[in-house]
């Protein structure tokens, strides 16, 4: 290809990628030594059933199929998705960490990818090493590293630890100096998977202001993955929207957003058993008054539940109850109107409630909500809604933390603080 149809054609082409996975289910620890005898015995048979696909044990999982798109140079494509859309397995595709079952992705130019906290680091190296270490990696001279030595430096604030192996890093400054010399060191193609979730707020900004600055400059191609539709709006020129790893929708930046946070209830209505007239119109979680329902929330932002309800002839000791669930079906909470403050009422034809949230609690992860009317001291359910409506808690530091909340702190942060006297 000559050079002019070089520069022309699209820094990154993807065409028909597919990625296939098995899924063994009988992959499992031994818990005794005449099952692990068992499982010796048999596995020569289910390796020979693997290579020849009869083995029944072994389910096929698609978390990419049929996905194909183009990215110009120096565009910036946000590639957004609720958990488990495939955007995780698509980033690993074109940085060459995982190659795909079928289809191609063509990248024109020296990539860098920040899939997560440390990538491509080596854990006995120190800061320095590193910096150097990765440079090398994109081709980049010793002497242009240099150029930008002290930027990333100065950009990441580990001056002090620049001689340290990173392995004894905390998680915040790890990922500090892991953007900071994917930023600076001026790949043609930068690969960023939510990397915003992490570190402090102080940190996010900076994070955002440089991507905002490499989204100006028009020189850099940046496929960036992100739960934040703020970031994904300010950086952004166009956008791949994934669900169940297929492309759902591709296009103008707003316009993909707008489908991405569509009310996450629309698509279980079906779902509402209803008596006595009463109609659930729609419930969702909101990050304000004025907002649409979306999917996702990070770990302590303020939000609200909303539902909308109604009766066409009117119902009256009406009490409504939210049951939220985790991802695995455990009850961790319930809202009941008449305790929050709503004595029991006379239903309308529609009347929205608002259960406000000053900070999202609840640990990182999936849960559902389900939704009731009953009588106070009556056990009858008037209208149930099971699963009506589900929505993420993204991880998202404490403020003084070290490293984002998750599951491995149980289900809520039920505190404000701490003080010591």
């Amino acid at each position: 290809m000559s050079p002019e149809g070089t520069m022309s054609a699209p820094a990154v082409t993807v065409e028909g990628l597919g990625k296939l996975y098995r899924l063994d289910h009988q992959a499992r620890q031994h818990d005794s030594f005449r099952s692990a005898l068992t499982a010796m015995a048999l596995s020569p048979l289910r390796r020979l059933r693997k290579l020849r696909g009869t083995d029944e044990t072994m389910e096929e999982f698609w978390a990419l199929k049929d996905v194909s798109f183009e990215v110009k140079r120096g565009e910036v494509v946000g590639i957004i998705g609720r958990n488990g859309a495939g955007k995780s397995t698509l980033l690993k595709i074109l940085s060459r960490i995982v190659e795909p079952t079928e289809g191609r992705a063509v990248m024109r130019g020296r990539v860098a990818s920040l899939l997560e906290v440390g990538t491509g680091f080596h854990p006995e190296l120190s800061g320095r090493e590193n910096i150097f270490l990765n440079g090398s990696i994109l081709g980049m001279r010793r002497r242009e590293i240099e150029a930008k030595f002290d930027e990333i430096v100065a950009f990441a604030e580990v001056e002090k630890f620049l001689d340290t192996p990173v392995k004894r890093y905390s998680s915040g400054m790890y990922v500090r100096l892991a953007f900071a010399v994917a930023a600076h060191l001026e790949p043609e193609i930068l690969i960023v998977d939510e990397v915003l979730a992490v570190g402090d707020t102080e940190f996010q900004k900076k994070c955002i202001g440089k991507m905002k600055d490499i989204a100006d400059s028009g020189s850099r191609t940046v496929v960036f993955v992100s739960h934040n539709m703020g970031a994904v709006r300010a950086l952004c020129s166009s956008c791949v929207y994934l669900v169940r790893g297929a492309v759902a929708g591709q296009g103008d930046v707003d316009t993909i957003i707008n489908q991405y946070l569509k009310p996450v209830g629309d698509a279980k209505h079906e779902s509402v058993v209803s008596r006595h007239g009463i109609e659930l119109y729609e419930a969702g979680l909101y990050p304000g008054p004025n907002e649409p329902a979306v999917p996702v929330v990070y770990f302590l932002q303020p939000c609200e539940i909303r539902i909308r309800i109604g009766a066409k002839q009117g119902f009256a000791m009406a009490a409504l109850v939210v049951h939220v669930f985790d991802e695995l079906g455990t009850h961790v909470s319930s809202l009941n109107s008449t305790e929050e403050g709503v004595e029991a009422f006379t239903m309308g034809p529609e009347q929205t409630f608002t259960y406000p949230i000053s900070k999202m609690s609840l640990m990182p992860g999936r849960y559902t909500v389900s939704i009731l009317v009953h009588r106070p001291h009556d056990s009858t359910k008037y209208l149930e809604a099971d699963n009506f409506f589900d929505f993420e808690v993204l991880p998202a530091l404490v403020p003084g933390g070290m490293q984002p909340y998750s599951k491995n702190h149980g289900v809520a942060r039920f505190v404000d603080g701490c003080s010591v006297a």
